[in-house]
């Protein structure tokens, strides 16, 4: 069978569709794709393999690759199908064929060496969280020792026992890249890789020496040797490919002499190494480096506790303490292992007591970063600036000054460690965050280098088919070398910033454990914890600071007792700058009331909540700042609780019913709206109130303001028609969004205006009453002033703008009768009656049905004009330059796509399920699901879909405190996102991981609705 140059029914070249995916030299793939080879391994090369190549990092290579490794299996009937099955099922085995493949050059040669490593992509089983004794009876059992054995010593020896344990570590390797490279979120999946990485290091080394000691004659029973691990293998972080270092510590067996014990030691030492390191008939692993031992490498290679113990109390210097931070028993005797790390423990915790220390720390730091080569400086990832070594030596010097008298931030894993950092109150919770996602990326770059080749690198590569490789990688397919590129030069001047704040001034604890001279504020070390805990204009902060605490009043006083604890809950949030002027200004309003401050100090939750509101919803910082009562709210629950429709009528009627002035009691509702979306967006950020409760909130209000102003506007026009009562009833429809009781914080109110003259009325006339009543409404909500406005859209109307502002009853009927579009009975599917007659709305309802909910169901015409108009409206209404994967709204799988698909299910079967006769979007899908017409998965995908990118959009005007068409749109830049996260209750430095898992659950919806909705 042949490789066709084109792609059968789809009209594109082969080479067309290699390059879509990122092939670059398309020529070579298609006569990749024609080896005799693969053409036995699967039928139709192109059609399987292409698809999957654009979510790998290098796709020529892994054309390349899955021939070779079809060459490799051609000869073996069960290996072949085993490839064949991978292959043409689209399931995780292919993921992680796919994955291992574009990405490493090494791990390819692999399984084309070992074919039979194939298998290990058949597991589901991942490569991370995996028992440390599961691999370590992995890797002893290719040496054929008895892992069980207090001594294991291998049966397998020599080159054989070798290159076995060799294999095995590369097979185990095998499985952590394929769980590492199919993560959709490496930056997440980062430490559990690294702890593996770790664990299998130690495993290789038990095996090594367990291969050691087979070539002693007695095995070595005269000496128990612990090899302690130190460096990211000691904190289980380590890399794909370094050097291991270790200390190896030995101990005489009883009645053997102490010299001979460490003879032999030093043998076993040194097979390890060898074991580990030398040419042989498999890869080496990696050097095993014990430069860290007392005196490096002028020292003797191993040492009794006692000697270790001498060494440090009398010769070693400060970095060999920083270095003991990190020391894990890893391989041998771990009795003895324990005994030596915890003789080391005094002396890494009392560290800091010695002269200099911390200046010597610093001094060490510049020491290796001026070593660095210049023409490596700008390429470095491990030791330049803003590298790795910047976030590491932070956190070790932070963890020795503060370890002493907390062992809770002792932890030898850097991750580890800045969160304990973190929690203690010794780095501010935003620094934290943002060192660790840098430290991350950083790492999972450093990661993704190193696996090409498998060789050791901390240089990020310049050409340009390299930085593409890398960069998608790690997901940044579409943003390519150039956005990676920015990316690293981001977080190098991120790391760096943080580094110089916190490394050269360390920061004392915050908030509960502050300071004498933070606690009264004094200027240079609140200055110096305000840059440290994430302000970005630190002296801007400290005239805000010196505004709000100069003097000697009682308000100055209980400032100062407030504003050392808020600075740091300011910090809390995504723009603590922010939060702190908008504290300014609502203190400037408020401040000498007597409830204010009083609320604030004695209550803890009323404190803590207004610096999250401020500092993360610009939206709610200028609703509290127009409305300063309503911080009462933020001390009970209670008070942020949405108010009913039945009380909100009460309180709009008692605001009518005193009032004479029509256009002071339109403002006053429009008040009380207001009020209730300030209440609503609070409890929203806080998290009391949010998705559809929040919604419905927000509608009920824009339902109560109607039907006040709708009185308010119909009074007003008898009075202007001198008419003692009205020629015909009123009626407000509301659509959209809020006839589905779902609005959001910047939703227009799309109505229909209905009328029906009384009885003996002239027609005309009641048209120009209902006319100008409508005219008065549209008036008194949307004209600016003091209060929001409320801008009500009648352009659902029949006719659209074109059509009359309000019709009467009859002639909606006729209307409908005779022209009524499909696109008017799905927008019918969101009617709701709100303001005005009753019996009228139930009329109104009566009338419409027919046309939502069609006896038999929808035509097929009608549902083929629904599709119509929906993929007009995706080609045509989208904003020119915005990607449709971030429109919230009419994006793929966005909040279009899910309220189509509803709307048509709701067409097609509302006549005969009654519980699809709603207004709202979910009870819809529910409705749909229970009835059978949608699967539940489907349904599930759909609403989260729905839900989020609702949120989003109430998000977006949260943080920003605007609405518009920017709030319709996932935005890119790195700040807003974090905004964003943290008003839908993402943790600090979580924008990317929001992105993502938008990103990720509107491309399953967009899945979902090709199916249901375009079928």
């Amino acid at each position: 069978m042949s490789v066709s140059s084109t792609s059968a029914g789809r009209g594109s070249t082969l080479a067309g569709r290699l390059t879509r995916v990122g092939v670059s030299d398309a020529g070579r793939a298609e006569r990749l794709l024609a080896d005799a080879a693969l053409l036995q391994v699967v039928d139709a090369p192109a059609d399987v393999l292409i698809p999957p190549l654009a979510d790998v990092a290098d796709p020529d290579q892994a054309v390349l690759a899955l021939a070779k490794l079809a060459g490799a299996v051609v000869g073996d009937p069960e290996l072949l199908a085993v490839l064949r099955d991978i292959l043409e099922e689209d399931g995780p085995p292919r993921a992680r064929l796919f994955a291992v493949v574009g990405a490493s050059v090494a791990l390819g040669d692999t399984l084309v060496a070992h074919p039979e490593t194939l298998r290990v992509l058949l597991d589901d089983v991942p490569g991370t969280g995996v028992p440390v004794a599961e691999v370590r009876a992995e890797l002893l059992h290719a040496v054929a020792a008895d892992a069980d054995a207090d001594v294991p010593v291998a049966t397998l020896a020599g080159a054989a026992g070798t290159d076995a344990m060799r294999l095995a570590y590369r097979t185990r390797l095998l499985r952590i890249a394929a769980t590492d490279l199919t993560s959709t979120d490496p930056l997440s999946r980062l430490p559990g890789v690294a702890a593996a990485l770790a664990d299998l290091a130690g495993a290789a080394l038990e095996s090594a020496l367990a291969l050691a000691r087979a070539d002693l004659d007695d095995h070595g029973r005269g000496v128990r040797l612990a090899v302690i691990g130190m460096g990211k293998c000691g904190g289980r972080e380590l890399n794909y490919v370094s050097d291991v270092d270790v200390i190896y510590v030995a101990e005489p067996v009883d009645g053997v002499d102490e010299a001979e014990a460490l003879a032999v030691g030093a043998r076993l030492a040194a097979g390890l190494a060898r074991v580990c390191s030398t040419p042989s008939g498999e890869p080496a692993l990696w050097p095993v480096d014990a430069a860290l031992r007392p005196e490096g490498k002028n020292g003797p290679l191993v040492r009794t506790i006692a000697s270790h113990k001498a060494y440090y109390e009398r010769w070693a210097k400060t970095w060999e303490f920083q270095a003991l931070l990190k020391a894990r028993p890893l391989a041998g005797d771990e009795a003895l292992g324990r005994e030596y790390v915890e003789m080391t423990q005094p002396f890494v915790w009392s560290a800091v007591t010695r002269e200099h220390f911390v200046e010597d720390s610093q001094a060490m730091r510049r020491r290796v970063e001026g070593h660095v080569p210049a023409a490596e400086a700008d390429r470095q990832l491990k030791l330049g600036v803003g590298g790795l070594r910047d976030v590491e030596f932070t956190v070790q010097l932070l963890q020795l000054v503060h370890g002493r008298a907390d062992e809770t931030i002792r932890s030898p894993s850097t991750l580890t460690a800045l969160a304990a950092l973190a929690a203690g109150g010794y780095v501010g919770r935003s620094h934290a965050a943002h060192l660790a996602v840098c430290y991350r990326l950083l790492r999972v770059l450093e990661h993704r280098i190193q696996l090409h080749r498998l060789r050791r690198t901390h240089l990020m590569p310049t050409t340009e088919p390299d930085l593409r490789r890398l960069a998608r990688s790690i997901g940044m397919r579409a943003e390519g070398a150039d956005g990676l590129n920015d990316r690293w030069r981001a977080t190098r001047r991120e790391v760096r910033g943080l580094h110089e704040e916190l490394f050269y001034r360390p920061l004392l604890p915050a908030t509960a454990q502050l300071s004498t001279a933070e606690a009264s504020l004094a200027p240079e070390a609140a200055k110096a914890r305000l840059a440290a805990i994430g302000y970005t204009d630190p002296a801007g902060a400290m005239r805000h600071i010196a505004a709000l605490t100069e003097g000697v009043s009682r308000r100055a006083s209980i400032q100062r007792q407030l504003l050392p604890v808020m600075l740091g809950w300011f910090a809390d949030g995504a723009d603590p700058d922010g939060g702190l002027l908008a504290f300014r200004r609502l203190s400037d309003e408020l401040g000498t009331t007597h409830w204010y401050l009083k609320l604030l100090r004695d209550s803890g939750t009323a404190a803590r909540r207004l610096a999250q509101v401020l500092s993360t919803s610009r939206y709610v910082a200028d609703a509290l700042t127009k409305s300063p009562e309503s911080v009462t709210w933020l001390a009970d629950d209670a008070d942020l609780v949405p108010r009913t429709f039945e009380r909100l009528t009460a309180e709009a009627d008692a605001i009518l019913t005193r009032s004479d002035e029509q256009v002071t009691a339109v403002t006053a509702l429009r008040g009380l709206r207001r009020r209730e979306l300030s209440r609503t967006a609070a409890a929203d950020v806080l998290g009391v109130v949010t998705g559809e409760r929040a919604s419905r909130s927000l509608s009920v209000a824009a339902d109560v303001v109607l039907v006040g102003a709708l009185r308010v506007a119909e009074w007003e026009a008898r009075a202007d028609k001198g008419l003692e009562t009205s020629p015909t009833r009123l009626l407000v429809v509301a659509m959209g969004r809020w006839g589905g009781a779902e609005m959001g914080y910047s939703s227009d109110a799309d109505v229909l205006f209905v009328h029906d003259p009384v009885e003996g009325a002239d027609p005309r006339a009641a048209q120009e009453f209902a006319l100008l009543v409508t005219t008065k409404l549209r008036t008194l909500l949307g004209t600016v002033g003091p209060e929001p406005t409320l801008e009500v859209d009648a352009d659902l109307r029949p006719e659209g703008r074109n059509g009359p502002l309000v019709r009467s009853f009859d002639s909606y009927a006729e209307y409908y009768e005779r022209w009524s579009s499909p696109w008017e009975s799905q927008a019918l599917l969101r009617a709701r009656p709100v303001a005005g007659d009753d019996e009228l709305g139930e009329r109104f309802l009566r009338l419409i049905d027919p046309l939502r909910y069609p006896a038999g169901g929808v035509e097929p015409a009608v549902e083929r004009e629904v599709r119509r108009i929906k993929a007009r409206v995706e080609s045509e209404r989208l904003p020119r330059g915005v990607e449709p994967a971030r429109h919230l709204k009419l994006g793929r799988g966005g909040i279009a796509d899910v309220e189509w698909t509803a709307q048509l299910l709701q067409l097609q079967h509302a006549h005969e399920v009654p519980a699809l006769r709603t207004t709202a979007t979910l009870a819809a899908l529910e409705a749909a699901t229970e009835a059978g017409l949608l699967d539940a998965d489907d349904a599930r995908v759909l609403s989260e879909a729905w839900l989020l990118a609702s949120r989003l959009r109430d998000a977006n005007v949260l943080w920003s405190g605007r609405g518009g068409a920017h709030a319709d749109v996932l935005p890119h830049d790195r700040q807003a996102l974090a905004g964003l996260a943290r008003v839908v209750g993402y943790p600090a430095g979580s924008g990317g991981e929001l992105e993502q898992d938008y990103l990720r659950t509107a491309r399953r919806a967009r899945a979902v609705v090709e199916r249901v909705f375009y079928g």
